[in-house]
């Protein structure tokens, strides 16, 4: 995209409630981009009452339009008389198994209506080609190598944010005092959402096109027992860390309402872990951002009123 055209153009934002979404869309909109936050229930954590929200749900092709519609419409964030037609697309999965021809589906779906840049939210445990979001990321490099698209895949690492978002973290270390995993000694370069979102607003702002991955990962390497041990300095109480078989961690997700496929891939996940599927850092936060990324400790003094019990 030529500068001019990205100035007056917007991003859609899926999934923009979540964990990394809510921040992309906060790190925009401080930017003065605009930027419609796109949820089931088109409530923007933003804050915004400048009409950003829209209603977005995967299994209603119905509200696919919607978004389109309303950026078509309506005037730039910044109180200009000019419409802000969406050019670019922060792409998260729906929580299913099988979303890669959905997503497929919504990504020509939004080239149809404009669209010239995707940016999609995959993990560093999914190669190019491989499950779910690596058909996807496959599929941009396909289209991008085609000149048909401008796109960049974001790979992080696990976010340091599950311990203070995922209940089966936040009850186990209020009410036990334990973290549990099936991780054994296997190491984790635990990344802050603060950071996945920044690169990912790098990605979707750049002037020129990125047409790469970037693999985002945290500036340290730690186990389940190095996790325990700093939130345990950080609490002022004894955490430990619970190494469970790969079959029981399968039973406590389910006991927290996980689907049984979900937890099995979730737990198979940890068997990789183990063995080092994880063990490695890079430069990529600091050297796209321009910013070190956020250690794990810095996230627990931040959220430690979230593990205290009332």
């Amino acid at each position: 995209m030529s500068s001019e055209t990205e100035k007056l153009s917007a991003v859609l934002v899926l999934g923009g409630t979540g964990t990394v979404g809510s921040r992309v869309a906060q790190q925009l909109l401080a930017q003065d981009k605009p930027v419609y936050v796109a949820s089931r229930k088109g409530i923007s954590s933003s804050g915004s009452s400048e009409g950003h929200e829209v209603v977005f749900n995967w299994q209603d092709r119905a509200t696919w339009s919607k978004p389109f519609e309303i950026a078509a419409k309506k005037p730039d964030a910044g109180g200009g008389n000019k419409a802000a037609p969406i050019r670019s697309v922060y792409l998260i999965a729906p929580p299913v198994l099988d979303s890669a021809s959905i997503m497929m589906e919504f990504v020509d779906f939004a080239r149809d209506r404009g669209v010239r840049r995707v940016v999609l939210q995959s993990a560093s445990s999914i190669e190019p080609g491989g499950p779910a979001m690596g058909k996807v990321h496959a599929y941009l490099r396909e289209l991008g190598q085609r000149g048909e698209v401008e796109w960049a895949v974001i790979r992080p690492s696990w976010f340091q944010q599950n311990f203070a978002r995922q209940a089966n973290h936040v009850k186990s270390i209020k009410e036990e005092g334990k973290v549990y995993s099936a991780t054994g000694d296997g190491k984790i370069p635990w990344v802050s959402a603060d950071d996945i979102a920044a690169v990912a607003v790098r990605a979707l702002t750049m002037p020129d096109p990125v047409n790469t991955e970037y693999m985002v990962l945290g500036p340290e390497l730690l186990s389940y027992d190095d996790i325990a041990h700093t939130l345990s300095e950080v609490l002022g109480k004894k955490i430990v860390h619970v190494d469970l078989s790969s079959a029981d961690l399968e039973k406590r997700h389910q006991s927290f309402g996980m689907p049984a496929d979900y937890a099995s891939m979730m737990s198979a996940l940890d068997t990789g872990i183990k063995y080092g599927m994880e063990n490695r850092t890079n430069d990529v936060v600091l050297s796209v951002t321009g910013v070190p990324p956020k250690r794990f400790r810095e996230f627990a003094e931040s959220n430690k009123e979230v593990w205290v019990s009332a």
